[in-house]
């Protein structure tokens, strides 16, 4: 798969936003930005990206109106298990009905079960977490609340026609995305396909339209992190694997968005647009090779995404506790003790084998402290011998990485 090269842009802080006060203003942030890895910590730079739902709520203070509730044709049956829907009382769990019964027909207004205190806003942000599909569906809004009902304005990205012309992109880019799965691949197969699929065809791009929705990732091919996050819920839901819209923060501030996915029955975390480093080859000036994706956020658990990613605690997310599908440890690049012979041993299969890096993960900070001396003074040096000796280099050339936040370091061999 021919990997398509970053845009990103670093120094650079960018917020949107708008709200036209009506009677009683609500502002809803909801995380879609893009939080930027390890790599600036090492390198400098920021790159930010937010967003905000708003919501314009005037309150009708006069005498009410006769509500005009439509048939709800949208069974509970059809949400049911639905992440967020689950979250919501039985009362809220109808608000929710009735919005994506509206959305989906693309009703200018829709009349709600919500009286003056209820909140409508959060119960259509949650139907937006747990329905990429509703690409259409821009996040904005506008309310008029009775004492004993609600009309609900969305605010829409396209028209019908062009919503139908999206769909069709939509289905295409998707069957071009399955079609590269085998068939008897099981769940953490078909989980690391997308994962890998979307690092390597989207670029993060905080000007990219539609950068909220899955239209932008599996069709622009240009996105942020909402975009990246939704897409990767949206292929895997369509591949039968549960998939869940996070929101948070990342490098403690930054709001932003990622998932958490089933895979034989336990959860694990997954960050898609944390799956590639940032600022490696532009920032270190070195030829790095272009296929490079960072694993630490495929199928990991609470404590390493915890690292540097903050869940919201509005909604009671599953708990991510099993390392067993630990990237690292299945391929043979994880460390629970510092033997410098084996290390060694491993760097020259590297070479022996042509590949284009060595990774060496450690089980622990203090194992990593221990070892990084080490490794980088010691064990480089003489694997580059070895390099130089197997392909007749006059001269050695390797560059390397440290990430101490994933107690990781990362090298790369020249073979020129």
């Amino acid at each position: 798969m021919e990997r398509r090269r970053k845009r990103r842009r670093a120094g650079r802080k960018r917020r949107t936003g708008c709200a036209a006060v009506l009677i009683l203003l609500v502002l809803l942030g909801a995380g879609a930005a893009y939080g930027i890895p390890w790599a600036v910590d090492r390198f400098g730079g920021q790159v930010q990206e937010t967003f905000t739902e708003t919501v314009e709520k005037a309150v009708n203070t006069l005498s009410p109106e006769q509500a005009d509730f439509q048939e709800l044709t949208v069974p509970a049956e059809e949400v049911e298990g639905s992440f967020y829907y689950e979250q919501l009382s039985s009362g809220n769990q109808l608000i929710y009905r009735e919005l994506l019964q509206g959305v989906q027909d693309m009703e200018e207004s829709i009349t709600i079960h919500a009286g003056r205190d209820d909140r409508p806003e959060k119960v259509y942000e949650y139907l937006l977490y747990d329905c990429p599909e509703l690409f259409w569906c821009a996040g904005s809004s506008q309310m008029t609340v009775y004492e004993d009902h609600t009309e609900f304005h969305p605010a829409y990205s396209c028209t019908s026609e062009e919503r139908t012309r999206r769909q069709s992109e939509i289905d295409a880019a998707v069957s071009d995305c399955i079609a590269g799965v085998d068939s008897s691949a099981g769940e953490y197969d078909r989980i690391r396909y997308v994962y890998e699929y979307l690092v390597n065809t989207v670029d993060y791009d905080e000007n990219a339209p539609d950068n909220q929705n899955i239209y932008s990732a599996l069709v622009g091919k240009s996105s942020v992190c909402a975009g990246y996050s939704r897409a990767a819920q949206y292929l895997l839901n369509n591949m039968g694997i549960e998939c869940i819209y996070v929101v948070g923060t990342a490098q403690g501030q930054e709001a932003h968005a990622w998932n958490i996915v089933n895979c034989g029955g336990n959860y694990y975390q997954m960050d898609v647009t944390f799956g590639d480093p940032v600022f490696l080859s532009s920032e270190s000036g070195e030829n790095l090779p272009g296929n490079i994706i960072y694993y630490d956020y495929l199928c990991c658990t609470d404590a390493e995404i915890l690292v540097d990613h903050t869940p919201s605690d509005e909604a009671a997310y599953p708990a991510c506790t099993s390392d067993d599908l630990n990237y690292y440890r299945m391929n043979g690049m994880y460390y629970d003790s510092y033997d410098p012979q084996i290390l060694l041993g491993d760097m020259n299969d590297s070479i022996y084998e042509g590949r284009e890096m060595f990774v060496c993960k450690f089980d622990s900070p203090q194992l990593y402290q221990n070892a990084r001396d080490g490794v980088v003074e010691e064990l480089f040096p003489k694997a580059a011998q070895t390099l130089g000796s197997v392909y007749g280099l006059e001269q050695v050339k390797y560059t390397y990485i440290e990430d101490k936040t994933h107690n990781k370091i990362i090298v790369f061999w020249n073979y020129q």
